[in-house]
C-alpha cells in the first residue's frame, strides 16, 4: 500500500519464505551437501569446500547423536518453543542458517548458538535537541519513529545495536532537513517533511533489514524567534550614540535633545571622578548603566532572569556586573548580584559594544566561541529579547 509520501510498505507477510524448522538431519544440512547460490540474504558466506562440508557434516552428526543418547534431559535444553512475532537465527559452527519459527526448533548441543528476533513494530522518541533554522531560529525538536525488521537475516548480520543505529540516523537525518528550512517552513509543513525524513531514512535502514513505517516531527518550542533581515531594523539611535561616546571618550555627537539629556544621565559618574591623570570609567560599565532607563516592569514579566556578565577588559583583567530582570522594575550595575544569578555570561568589552550596537547577535556570538554561557542556554538567549526591548 502506498504511503501519502509514496514509499511502498513491504508486506507484513513476508516474513512466510523463510524455511520453517525442522527436526531431520539431513534437513540441518542443507547448503551444506548442496548449497544454495546466494546463501541465506545479503551478505551470506560463500558455499563451502567439500573438505569442509565433510568436517561439518561429521561434527554436526556428533551433536545430533549426542542429542539422541541423551534426549530425555537434553531435550528440555535442545527444543525451543518460537512463537509467531519472532524468528530465531541459528548459527551452526558460526555458519548462519535459514530463520527458525515459528514453532518448535531443535537446536544441537555444543555447536548450535541461536538469536532471537522480534518481528513486532517497535517506536522510539528522537530526544528534543536544540537546532538552528536558515533564518537563525532556535528550537527544540524531537521525533517520533516507528520501525520493524522485514528481514531478520539482514538484522542480526548487518548491525550489533539495531535500536541505536537506527535512532542516529533519525537524528542526523532530522538536523540536515531542518537546518536548510526557516521556521514558518517547519512549522507550517511538518508533515512534508516528516515524509521525507521517512524516505531518508529508508533509504539507510533497508540494508539492515529493517523498515521505518512512521516519522512523526515534534516541534516542542521556538527559543529564539528568527533573526531580522539585513534591511530590516537596527537598534535605536540612541544607544548607538551612547556606544560611540563611552568607546570615543569624547564629548556625544549632535543630535535632538532628549539624546542629550540620556548622555549627561550616564556622564554623572564620570564627573564625579577628580581631574588630572585618573582613570576613565570603564567602556564595559558605561554601556551597561545605560540600560537603566530603558528597563521597565514589562521587561522584567517578559524576561524574568537575572544575568551576571564578566567583561574582559582590554588590559587582561575582568569586571562583572550584573543585569537583574526579576522584581520590580529591574536593575543594572557593577558586582555581583544579590541573589544567585539564572545565567552568568562572560565576553569581551568590544564583543559587549558590538552586542548591544547590534553589530553581534546571542546566538551568533555563543556558536561562535565570543560568548560563553554558564546555564541555561535558553535564558540567555533572552538576551535578544532585552535588545528588541531597548528600541
Amino acid at each position: 500500500m502506498l504511503g501519502r509520501s509514496g514509499y511502498r510498505a513491504l508486506p507484513l507477510g513476508d516474513f512466510d519464505r523463510f524455511q520453517q524448522s525442522s527436526f531431520g538431519f539431513l534437513s540441518s544440512q542443507k547448503g551444506c551437501l548442496s548449497p544454495e547460490r546466494g546463501g541465506v540474504g545479503t551478505g551470506a558466506d560463500a558455499p563451502q569446500s567439500w573438505p569442509s562440508c565433510l568436517c561439518h557434516g561429521f561434527i554436526s552428526f556428533l551433536g545430533f547423536l549426542l542429542l539422541l543418547v541423551t534426549f530425555p534431559i537434553s531435550g528440555w535444553f535442545a527444543l525451543k518453543i518460537v512463537p509467531t512475532y519472532e524468528r530465531m537465527i541459528v548459527f551452526r559452527l558460526g555458519r548462519i542458517r535459514t530463520p527458525q519459527g515459528p514453532g518448535m526448533v531443535l537446536l544441537l548441543p555444543f555447536i548450535d548458538s541461536f538469536q532471537r528476533v522480534d518481528l513486532r513494530t517497535r517506536a522510539f522518541s528522537v530526544p528534543p535537541c536544540k537546532l538552528a533554522s536558515k533564518d537563525g531560529a532556535v528550537l527544540s525538536v524531537g521525533a517520533d519513529v516507528q520501525f520493524r525488521i522485514w528481514d531478520p537475516v539482514l538484522s542480526v548480520m548487518t548491525v550489533k545495536d539495531l535500536n541505536t543505529a537506527t535512532r542516529m540516523t533519525a537524528q542526523n537525518a532530522m538536523t540536515k532537513a531542518l537546518l536548510k528550512r526557516p521556521l514558518r517552513e517547519i512549522q507550517m509543513e511538518k508533515l512534508r517533511i516528516s515524509d521525507q525524513l521517512l524516505l531518508e531514512i529508508n533509504d539507510v535502514t533497508r540494508a539492515w533489514g529493517l523498515e521505518v513505517d512512521r516519522v512523526e516531527l515534534a516541534v516542542e518550542a521556538v527559543l529564539q524567534p528568527p533573526q531580522d533581515s539585513p534591511g530590516g531594523p537596527s537598534l535605536d539611535s540612541t544607544l548607538q550614540q551612547l556606544a560611540l561616546h563611552f568607546l570615543a571618550g569624547g564629548a556625544p555627537p549632535p543630535g535632538p535633545a532628549d539624546t542629550l539629556e540620556m548622555v549627561s544621565e550616564v556622564e554623572l559618574p564620570v564627573t564625579q571622578v577628580g581631574a588630572g591623570s585618573s582613570p576613565k570609567q570603564p567602556v564595559a560599565e558605561g554601556l551597561l548603566t545605560a540600560l537603566q532607563p530603558f528597563l521597565s516592569e514589562a521587561l522584567v514579566s517578559q524576561v524574568g532572569a537575572c544575568y551576571q556578565f564578566n567583561v574582559v577588559l582590554p588590559s587582561g583583567t575582568q569586571s562583572i556586573y550584573f543585569l537583574d530582570l526579576t522584581t520590580g522594575q529591574g536593575k543594572v550595575g557593577h558586582g555581583v548580584p544579590d541573589g544567585t544569578p539564572d545565567v552568568v555570561v562572560e565576553m569581551t568589552e568590544v564583543d559587549l559594544r558590538a552586542l548591544l550596537c547590534r553589530e553581534l547577535r546571542p546566538l551568533g556570538a555563543y556558536m561562535s566561541g565570543r560568548l560563553r554561557v554558564k546555564g541555561d542556554l535558553a535564558v540567555a538567549m533572552k538576551l535578544e529579547a532585552v535588545l528588541r526591548a531597548l528600541k
